[in-house]
């Protein structure tokens, strides 16, 4: 994984709202769609917008149109290298 990545993903790691974000698409089966989010983050539209954008940007998650709507699915390789990056440093 290049640093580049590694640094987009942890500064996306490093907001607790994105992170709740991420907890959800777990507990969701890796399935959200937008207008949930703000069922469980008192936040704004325009705020929940950028924290999404956020997560996508560093490959997090993953959007995808169903009609009007966008739903969210969780990166899990993306997440898998980052944490084998991580488990590198250690060794």
């Amino acid at each position: 994984m290049d640093v580049r990545k590694v640094e987009r993903i942890s500064k996306a790691l490093s907001d607790q709202s994105r992170i709740t974000i991420l907890k959800q698409l777990r507990e969701k089966e890796d399935c959200l769609y937008c207008h949930e989010i703000s069922d469980f983050i008192d936040l704004a539209q325009p705020s929940i917008s950028h924290h999404v954008k956020q997560l996508a940007d560093a490959d997090l998650i993953i959007p995808g149109k169903e009609g009007r709507n966008v739903k969210y699915r969780l990166n899990k390789v993306v997440l898998d290298e980052y944490v084998t990056f991580l488990n590198t440093l250690k060794s």
